[in-house]
């Protein structure tokens, strides 16, 4: 009986090298990890239990800790496992990806995917995406959009996102910091001119964004916290994206909180109003992240840095113009 199938850990003393990479054993391991049954993940491979049962063990061996603990009904991930089995998936994604892109069309190169924020991407980045097909016009970007704080669900090669400022595994680019103050319609602020900020706030209708996995009024109340007043944040209708909240209070009475720099072009053009000399910086911003292996990508790497200097380039015009 092997040390691993003992449930013996033995640290390795020596690096796992590329070459000896055992990719049976790998998608093995993936198959059961997937579905934590040997018998479902052997069926999926169309292979027998116990050749599924030997290519794990052999990685376990390889790896010198257990990736599976077998004493109880149910199979269990181990801390190794659950550090490995994500990992696994992913390369199997991208080499997936990649292979069927080149059967598709051999001289093709796989698409980047990039995650967006809807509101960012509609109000920043659209005007960019002509400029870069432009100066890279064999570059193929696939963009997927969500309403989500942090790292989105799907699996993506960068992630343009919306969070505060933290530490992760990931490389991480600070894009655009926010600065949000309340906009309205010009007609909106007329009728409220005089009163104070709490009063404008506790008699006009709030419009809220939705973050996934987050409270109703969240930005809202983060912005009356910071202004010292007091405010029912969780009044109000919700939208899906900032932009939306913003075009419906360009069209009501309702008070928006949105980043006054990524709104510059409606304000100037006085379809949005900024009634109180309140503007704040809430802690949130856009980041980009991607894994560090990635950046080896010479294509990544290159949109990386061409996302960078474009941000830049926004955030320095904006300046010019008195935004900032």
């Amino acid at each position: 009986m092997s040390p691993a199938s003992r449930g013996i850990s033995i640290a390795r003393t020596t690096p796992v090298n590329r070459r000896w990479l055992p990719l049976n054993a790998l998608r093995a391991f993936d198959a059961v990890g997937q579905r934590l049954s040997f018998t479902a993940g052997a069926q999926a491979l169309n292979v027998s239990q116990s050749a599924v049962s030997r290519h794990v063990i052999s990685l376990e061996e390889l790896l010198g800790h257990k990736l599976f603990d077998r004493s109880g009904q149910a199979l269990v991930l181990t801390e190794a496992g659950k550090v490995l089995l994500p990992e696994v998936g992913k390369a199997f994604d991208r080499l997936e990806q990649t292979m069927n892109a080149i059967c598709a069309n051999p001289a093709a190169s796989r698409p980047i995917r990039i995650h967006i924020p809807p509101t960012l991407l509609q109000q920043v980045v659209m005007p960019m995406i002509q400029a870069f097909h432009a100066e890279h016009p064999d570059v193929r970007i696939d963009i997927s959009s969500s309403h989500a704080v942090g790292l989105p669900s799907t699996e993506t090669d960068m992630a343009i996102v919306f969070d505060r400022p933290n530490i992760d595994d990931r490389v991480t680019d600070l894009l655009w910091m926010v600065r949000v103050a309340p906009v309205c319609a010009p007609q909106t602020a007329e009728r409220h001119k005089g009163k104070t900020l709490e009063q404008f706030l506790a008699d006009a209708p709030l419009l809220h964004v939705k973050l996934e996995g987050q409270p109703r009024g969240l930005l809202w109340s983060a912005y009356a916290n910071q202004c010292r007043i007091a405010l029912d944040s969780d009044r109000g209708l919700a939208f899906d994206a900032n932009a939306l909240a913003v075009s419906y209070a360009m069209q009501s009475d309702g008070v928006a909180l949105a980043d006054i720099d990524m709104f510059a072009p409606e304000i100037a053009a006085g379809q949005l109003v900024i009634p109180y000399d309140a503007v704040i910086n809430d802690g949130f911003g856009y980041y980009l992240k991607l894994r560090a292996d990635d950046l080896a990508d010479p294509t990544i790497s290159m949109v990386r840095s061409w996302l960078i200097a474009h941000f830049a380039a926004r955030g320095h015009a904006a300046h010019e113009a008195g935004l900032s």
